[in-house]
C-alpha cells in the first residue's frame, strides 16, 4: 500500500519543474520593479515562491508552530541567479521533508498560532497541501502577471500562453 505522501510527491515533482521555468523568466533588471504601490517587488515575488519549499519543513516539522511578527517580511534578491539557486535548495529540502513523512504524522494534527491565540489546526498532510502546493500555485500565477505588464514572454503553465504552447 502506498504512503499518504507519494501523490504530493509526484505533484512537487512535476510543479518544480514549471515553477523553475516562470522563475527563469525573471529578469535582473527588474527586480525592483513593483505593479502598485501596495505591491512587493518582482524580486520579493520570486524570492518568496522560491522560499516556499525551504519553509515548509521549519513550520510543519513540529506539531505546533508560532507564527512570529516577522513572517511577512520579503527578502529583495540580488539577481535572478539567487532565486534560482533558493529554488533548487528548497525543492531538494521540501522533498526530502514530504519523503520522510510517515502516515501517522502525515494524519497528525498540526497547530498554527500567532501571539498565543490558535489560528489554524489541521492534519499536517492537509497543511503541506495547503501551505506547500497551494500557495505555490497562487504566487506562482501572481509572478506570471507580473511577467506580463513587464511584456517578459510567458512560460507555458498547464497549457498554451499567449508567448508558448507545449502542442507545436
Amino acid at each position: 500500500m502506498p504512503n499518504l505522501n507519494e501523490p504530493v510527491l509526484k505533484e512537487m515533482r512535476e510543479e518544480a519543474a514549471t515553477t523553475r521555468r516562470v522563475l527563469e523568466r525573471v529578469p535582473d533588471s527588474k527586480l525592483t520593479w513593483k505593479p502598485h504601490p501596495k505591491s512587493i517587488t518582482l524580486g520579493q515575488l520570486a524570492y518568496h515562491i522560491a522560499l516556499i519549499a525551504t519553509g515548509i519543513p521549519r513550520i510543519l516539522d513540529s506539531d505546533h508552530f508560532d507564527l512570529p511578527p516577522t513572517a511577512f517580511t520579503f527578502v529583495q534578491p540580488k539577481d535572478t541567479a539567487e532565486i534560482l539557486a533558493m529554488f533548487n535548495d528548497g525543492v531538494r529540502t521540501g522533498e526530502a521533508f514530504v519523503t520522510g513523512l510517515t502516515d501517522q504524522k502525515w494524519n497528525a494534527t498540526w497547530h498554527m498560532s500567532a501571539q498565543g491565540k490558535q489560528i489554524i489546526a489541521r492534519p499536517r498532510g492537509e497543511m503541506v497541501r495547503q501551505l506547500m502546493m497551494s500557495h505555490l500555485y497562487h504566487h506562482r500565477g501572481q509572478l506570471c502577471v507580473y511577467l506580463r505588464l513587464l511584456d517578459v514572454p510567458v512560460p507555458s503553465v498547464y497549457g498554451p500562453s499567449a508567448d508558448e504552447s507545449p502542442f507545436v
